[in-house]
This record gives structure tokens, sequence and C-alpha cells, in this order.
């Protein structure tokens, strides 16, 4: 059993730790609040180190955050912070080694998770600590970032991404991660049926700590065994990434997972050229329409002319119906690329969206899954096949265009 020490005068939040923890803890009532771990813990007088401290900042916001910081440092503890309104704290709490967040006005149910999680990151981390001295001294080699992109929005691009990242992690349970870097508007999280605890800024945060196991304690579980990264659920928060943060953030996720499945937002804007500079591959999703077609072509060449074009790449063309007058040869000869991955227009796609159940989730034997595992066979190496009957030649422009 965790030893837990709550530090607060609050009789509210006093009762429910104590109905939380089924009266296990230790109570503090400090008047100040102590300034370092080495105070606070002397008022312990002899009582075994605790794991986990819940630091109630109404006593002092500021001072609660850099008792925090320095018990993070200092103790291989978790700390838990309880305030009444505990939103303007999470970024410098998190920012400050804190783990969990909780209101000194909620209820049990909430206490006793937060705590559930506190001691499972702690036996995550006793358990890397355990297995460390017995591993053999071979450094990981680093994981793949794929880039899902589109010039443009509507194209289907998270559905292609979702269904992508589920047929990886069904493949290769636990080493696959997806990550929704549409920072303003990314639905990654919908349509997987996910609700999030915690969202992009919060593990941009993690990843500022440098330690894996408070990033990977901040990423959402599927079923299927892939982990996310979701959007922002807060414009407000969403403006406080940079792309600094997200090379950061990527750098350390492949330290840790085979694939990094990145869904970018629509365009070449300063956060997915941050992705792109990341990526060892790229998939690429249009429609077949004029607008679609021409804003691809112009997305390869700018990207071509900053260099920054990977040697493996994907085109997906989604939505296909032959009525609407353009042929898979026409996409081809405007962009110069091969498509290798068609999507037939189909009401499957949208409604597995809409359901938060991606295709490749229920594997069933329709042409449109059968297409998208041709695109994980690809991106795994399992396969070099492109489309039969198409004759465009990967990197060489043709004078034919749309």
């Amino acid at each position: 059993m965790s030893r837990v020490v709550l530090v607060s005068q609050s009789a509210g939040l006093t009762e429910r730790i104590g109905y939380a923890t089924g009266g296990s803890f230790l109570l503090l009532s400090p008047n100040p609040l102590p300034s370092t771990a080495a105070e606070l813990f002397a008022g312990l007088r002899g009582a075994p180190t605790p794991d986990i401290i819940v630091l109630d900042a109404d006593l002092d916001a500021v001072g609660a955050i850099e008792l925090a910081r320095n018990l993070d440092q200092s103790y291989p503890c978790v700390v838990i912070l309880a305030a009444t309104n505990v939103e303007p704290l999470a970024l410098p709490a998190l920012r400050a080694g804190v783990k969990d967040l909780v209101a000194v006005e909620g209820d049990v149910a909430d206490t006793r998770k937060a705590l559930e999680r506190a001691a499972h990151f702690l036996a995550m981390r006793a358990a890397s600590v355990a297995v460390a001295p017995s591993a053999p001294l071979i450094a990981k080699p680093d994981g793949r970032v794929i880039a899902v992109a589109s010039p443009k929005g509507g194209v289907g691009k998270t559905t292609v991404a979702t269904n992508l990242a589920v047929g990886l992690a069904k493949r290769y349970p636990q080493q696959i991660v997806l990550v929704d870097l549409d920072i303003h508007f990314g639905d990654c999280a919908s349509a997987l049926n996910l609700e999030p605890e915690f969202s992009l800024p919060d593990t941009i945060q993690g990843a500022l700590t440098g330690d894996m196991l408070t990033l990977k304690s901040l990423l959402t579980r599927h079923e299927t065994g892939l982990y996310v990264v979701p959007g922002s659920d807060s414009p407000v928060a969403a403006d406080t990434v940079t792309p600094k943060d997200i090379s950061n953030l990527l750098s350390m996720l492949v330290k840790e997972f085979q694939y990094v499945v990145v869904d970018t937002a629509p365009g070449l804007s300063e956060h997915t050229l941050a992705v792109l500079d990341k990526a060892n591959e790229m998939v690429l999703v249009t429609t077949l329409d004029v607008p679609g077609v021409r804003g691809l072509r112009k997305e390869l060449e700018t990207l071509g002319d900053l260099d920054m074009l990977t040697e493996a790449r994907h085109v997906v063309v989604n939505f296909f119906e032959s009525s609407r007058g353009l042929t898979i040869k026409d996409v081809q000869s405007t962009i110069g690329e091969d498509v290798d991955v068609v999507l037939n227009q189909s009401r499957m796609l949208p409604q597995s969206t809409n359901q938060g159940m991606p295709l490749l989730q229920v594997n069933g034997r329709d042409p449109i899954t059968k297409q998208l595992n041709l695109l994980v066979d690809r991106i795994t190496g399992r396969t070099t096949e492109t489309l039969s009957g198409f004759t465009g030649r990967r990197g060489v422009r043709v004078e034919k265009s749309v």
C-alpha cells in the first residue's frame, strides 16, 4: 500500500482523502506552507518517507508549485496538487513535476482515481528500476515518424491516420502511438471513441520533464493497444504549443515506440513543418477533385524546394468515384507521383468514423479495408505493391496537368 501524506488545513479535503484511502494517510497542517522538501519531511517526525504527497495549493499556490518542484527533484515520490480552481495551475504544476490535480471540493471518486493513478505510476517506475540492472546494454533503435498530411481539409486525413495507427497497433501491440497535431481542430479522440483525461498541451509539458515514465502516464490507451496523444480541447491551451515543443515531443516518442503516426493540420503551418522535419515517411491524402489535386502538387513542390520530401512517401486518393471526370492517371500526371492507395467512395468510412470504430479495428473483408491494409503493408515494408495498371513514375513531372 502506498504511503500518503496530505498537506492541508481543509476539513473537507481531509475527509475525502480519508474516505479515498480508507483512513490510511498522515495529515500535516503547517502554517505557513514549508518552502522546501526538507522542512516538509521534518514535520513527519520520523515517519517513513511518503510515496504520495497531496499538496493543498489553497494554502499558497506559488509556494505549493515551488515545493512540488523541490520534491520532484529531490525525492522519488509522486505529488498531487489540490486547489479550489485547478485550471490556472495546470501548466505550472506539470512543469513542476506534479503528476495529477484534484479539486479541493471534488468528490471522493475523483480523489480515489487520482491516488490510484499515482500508485500505478509508482509501480511502473519500480518495475523499470527492477528490470534495468539485468537489461542488456544495447541501444534501442529509434522508431519511425509517419506524417499524415494533406494540402486542404475535408479529405478524410484523420480517418486515414486513425485506421493506419490502429492497423499498425494490431500488428505491433503497445508499440504504436498516434499523435493528433491538428492542434486547434483535431478530432482523433472522437474518431477512436475515446474520452481522454489528458490532451496535447498536457503531454507537451510532460515531455519537457525529459522523463519517459511521466510522458507515458499522460498518454491515452485505446482498446487495440494503441497509445494516443489527443488534440487540445482548448484553443487557448493549444496556442501555448510551439513547433519546438512538437519536435521535442516527437524526439521522445521515437525513443519508446516503433511507429509514431502523426495526424497533421491541413496545409503547411509551422507546426506541420516541424512534424515533417522529423518524419521518416509521409502519407499524402487528397481527393479526386481539381482543387485537391492542384493543392497536392503545390505542396509537393514546396516540400521539394524546402528539401523536406522523404524518400518513402505514399499517396492516398480518398472518396474515389469514376463519375467525377478525373482519373487516377490524371492525378499521377499532375503531381508527378504514383498513387499508391485508392479508397472508393463508401458509406462505411464516414460511418465508422462517426461511431468511433475504425474499419481496421473490426477487420472486415470489404475492398476499403483491403486498401487500408495495403497502406499498413507499405509502411511496414511487407510489400512494395503499387496499383496495377498505373504508370506514373515517382519524381518525374510530365506535361499533362489538371
